[in-house]
């Protein structure tokens, strides 16, 4: 199966290669994402340069459009405004079952609900909200999205100022849709009352942007050669716009599933980390498959699905060499 140019069994991923298996070494499982370590994607080559020569003094947001009082606020205007932290889960639309394209951490920052009724939003025509950056780049939200009191301008990121490669000085965080809409560098912000298309929807990508559920298999890792018919597994899971409740996993070719122990996120808007001690029934190779259910029950999918243009679809899965203790 071919994507892009990359030979891949979504189920095996990463572990696949044209040669033959090999072995993948663990992943470490933590609840936060450092932010060195934090994925990044961009649209093109441009950001990093143009995020690193930002003056700070010189920056500005513009809010504009469907309002009463458009406004133009500095650095400090954002900082003196009422601030929230809250923990979010990141993630990029291009990431296959089982990969890395994700992060969480606890960001800090303003509501954008709050900012757009200080500027007299009109209610009664706005129909988007779109976010313009200081690289180029450009998308929008619903409006009834935006004005959801979970949405966020950010600006540290696990207690530090925002990274420049994280979008310094300001960025969206929308919990539950993929990296695609929480735009990065803002510069401007419009009410709009059409329905804008983006610079990605423009490419014929999804508008609405919505994370479908997934879940990886950490550790141990693809292919690895196990000591003990005793083994722990650990992973992620995330719901994307909705937590997860459950986590199972299958050790017959998803004939059957068992539930995974998961320990409590600090927020419904994060990954969740699940663990399962396993017992292997004999030595010998081992097929390992993970699936998540959200809490309104719906099962993450087995059907495999390209990412373009909603975001790939999938279970993860790994093979495991279990040699006797």
């Amino acid at each position: 199966m071919k994507f892009g140019g990359l030979v891949s069994v979504f189920g095996l991923l990463p572990g696949c290669d044209l040669g033959g298996m090999f072995a993948v070494p663990p992943r470490d499982t933590v609840y936060f994402t450092s932010n060195d370590k934090f994925y990044t994607v961009n649209f093109s080559d441009s950001p990093y340069n143009f995020s690193r020569d930002i003056d700070i003094e010189q920056w500005q947001l513009l809010v504009k459009g469907e309002v009463q009082q458009p406004r133009v606020l500095n650095w400090r205007d954002i900082l003196n405004r009422t601030s929230f932290d809250q923990a979010v889960t990141l993630m990029c639309i291009d990431t296959l079952p089982g990969g890395s394209s994700l992060g969480n951490a606890m960001w800090r920052g303003i509501s954008l609900q709050s900012l757009l009724r200080d500027v007299g939003v009109d209610e009664t025509i706005a129909r988007d909200v779109i976010f313009r950056a200081a690289d180029g780049y450009h998308d929008s939200i619903p409006f009834t999205r935006a004005m959801q009191d979970d949405v966020m301008l950010a600006y540290l990121m696990n207690g530090e100022k925002l990274p420049q490669m994280h979008g310094f000085p300001l960025r969206l965080v929308v919990p539950g849709l993929y990296g695609i809409k929480n735009v990065k560098w803002i510069t401007e912000i419009e009410v709009y009352a059409g329905d804008y298309k983006g610079y990605w929807q423009q490419k014929g990508w999804t508008d609405e942007g919505r994370i479908k559920i997934f879940s990886r298999i950490d550790s141990p890792g693809h292919y690895q050669v196990i000591h003990g018919l005793n083994q722990r597994l650990r992973g992620l899971a995330f719901g994307g716009p909705r937590s997860i409740q459950t986590v199972q996993l299958s050790f017959d070719k998803e004939k059957t599933w068992v539930d995974a122990e998961i320990e409590p996120p600090l927020s419904p808007y994060t990954w969740v980390i699940w663990n399962y001690d396993w017992v292997a029934p004999e030595p010998g190779k081992h097929m390992v498959f993970v699936r998540a259910i959200d809490v309104d029950g719906k099962i993450q999918t087995s059907e495999i699905t390209r990412p373009q243009p909603a975001g790939a679809s999938g279970l993860h899965s790994i093979i495991l060499d279990v040699k006797p203790a």
